[in-house]
């Protein structure tokens, strides 16, 4: 077999799962990465990293991984190329589980699975066009077809006048466009992403994430990313899981997980991303007037364009609209009230029956004058 062709093959695996398995759970024959029953426990550590992680990432999209520091994400992340071993469960691709894989079909696995990362990792004595070739030359691939894949590569990141270049003499962005083309040298089918916008300024990123959702559409890459920055997340992602304490403790849609949060952890993950009310109206809040004449002041989350006509009879009484917005996740349209209600024939419980019948999320504030 030619270099070329080896760079090309499948990635190799052990027994497919049951033909049973998919006929009794047919949303595994779109997965492109399953985690079963996943266990991560280090030595000395008294609570496993990962315990009990069960889920699934389609092929062709854009999965985020997030929590707080020490959830969990990273481990989660190199369990699929497998530079983290589980301890317990299976990771499967493409129906196929990778743990009894020798280090022969290790080796090719990993060829097949691309990793930018957040420091970039570049050799600094080595041009740009030394950096992306260097995987290509372990691999044995001939003189030609790593002139022909670097340069293909260059092109597609927006790199191609930069060959001869030093990565002492590239800008932040420039540099993880390099990792970037590394990491597709071998055609990967998964890409995944290490913070890999972390160390970049916002502009930046924008940039980066916009190169990412292109690669994505252009080359039908499953990209598995893990960040802090939950407005990555929001900007890039089609679905995402939210660790806590190793296990998943919510995980979906992205337009849905951040329109309506269930999880207490993911609320507070995705507090920042909320506006932040006017500081008159933040002040009237502190004050919490407790008279019978007092408004009551509910934050309403929507999964769609808010209906304020509708809204407003539910709700009985003088409406008025505090603070709001309306924001677009892909297709989908999210929007955010603040209202104070006075004067409502209702009491709090039948207030907030009504709210919930009309919004995805609703949550009282406090108490105006």
């Amino acid at each position: 077999m030619s270099s070329a062709s080896a760079l090309r093959a499948p990635i190799p695996t052990a027994e497919p799962t049951p033909a049973r398995e998919q006929v009794l759970r047919p949303e595994v024959n779109t997965a492109h990465v399953r985690f079963i029953g996943l266990g991560k426990t280090y030595p000395g550590q008294p609570q496993p990293a990962l315990h009990g992680i069960d889920l699934n990432i389609r092929r062709g999209e854009i999965f985020g991984i997030i929590g707080r520091s020490g959830a969990g994400k990273s481990s989660l992340l190199r369990t699929i190329n497998r530079l983290e071993r589980p301890s317990s469960g299976r990771v499967l691709i493409d129906q196929s589980d990778i743990a009894p894989l020798d280090d022969t079909q290790l080796v090719a696995l990993r060829r097949r699975i691309g990793m930018i990362f957040q420091h970039f990792n570049l050799m600094s004595a080595k041009t740009v066009f030394e950096n992306v070739e260097l995987p290509l030359r372990v691999a044995g691939a001939g003189k030609a077809e790593r002139r022909r894949k670097v340069s293909e590569l260059l092109a597609l990141v927006g790199l191609e006048n930069k060959h001869k270049v030093y990565p002492a003499q590239l800008s932040g962005g420039q540099k993880q466009r390099v990792g970037i083309a590394r990491a597709l040298v071998h055609d990967p089918q998964i890409l995944l992403c290490d913070e890999a916008t972390s160390a970049l300024d916002p502009e930046t990123t924008q940039s980066i994430l916009a190169l990412l959702r292109d690669i994505n559409a252009r080359l039908g890459l499953t990209i598995v990313l893990i960040t802090h920055e939950m407005a990555v997340i929001r900007d890039i992602c089609h679905r995402v899981v939210v660790l806590e304490g190793g296990e998943a403790v919510e995980q979906g849609e992205v337009w849905e997980v951040f329109g309506s949060p269930k999880h207490a952890v993911t609320r507070s993950l995705l507090a920042p991303l909320q506006a932040r009310l006017p500081a008159t109206l933040q002040a009237a809040l502190s004050a919490q007037p407790s008279h019978p004449g007092a408004a009551v002041v509910l934050r309403l989350q929507f999964l769609g364009e808010p209906d304020l006509a509708a809204l407003s009879r539910e709700l009985g009484g003088q409406v008025h609209l505090l603070h709001g917005g309306i924001d677009t996740l892909g297709t989908r349209t999210l929007g955010q009230l603040v209202l104070a209600v006075r004067g409502s024939p209702l009491n709090l419980t039948q207030l907030l029956e009504r709210a919930r019948s009309r919004a995805a999320d609703v949550e009282v504030l406090g108490h105006v004058d």
